[in-house]
């Protein structure tokens, strides 16, 4: 799954919680932003494969209970990355963002 950050329609609360409903807590995931505004977790985490990219967020552990069902359960966390995305984009102030 996906979000398109440029389109309302798309970048919402709800959408985000899909996102992190959808992601696997047993591996380490990234949410990543492309320079063209499409945000998604990603299992390629760190530093690599970043060409392309207006920012990320710091990697989140398997098993930190960062993604899955009860991760987006949990409207704090729902509503802290939706902030995290909206503010950050389109003008990240880093590459990186590990306080959000």
């Amino acid at each position: 799954m996906q979000i398109d950050l440029n389109d309302s329609t798309q970048f919402t609360r709800e959408a985000v919680r899909q996102l992190i409903a959808q992601a696997d807590g047993a591996v380490h995931n990234q949410l990543r932003v492309t320079q063209a505004g499409i945000a998604f977790i990603s299992t390629v985490v760190g530093g690599q494969d970043i060409d392309g990219l207006a920012f990320r967020l710091e990697t989140w552990a398997a098993g930190s209970g960062c993604v899955g069902p009860v991760a987006a359960s949990d409207e704090v966390w729902v509503q802290q990355i939706f902030n995290a995305l909206q503010q950050n984009f389109p003008n990240p102030p880093y590459d990186y963002i590990d306080v959000y």
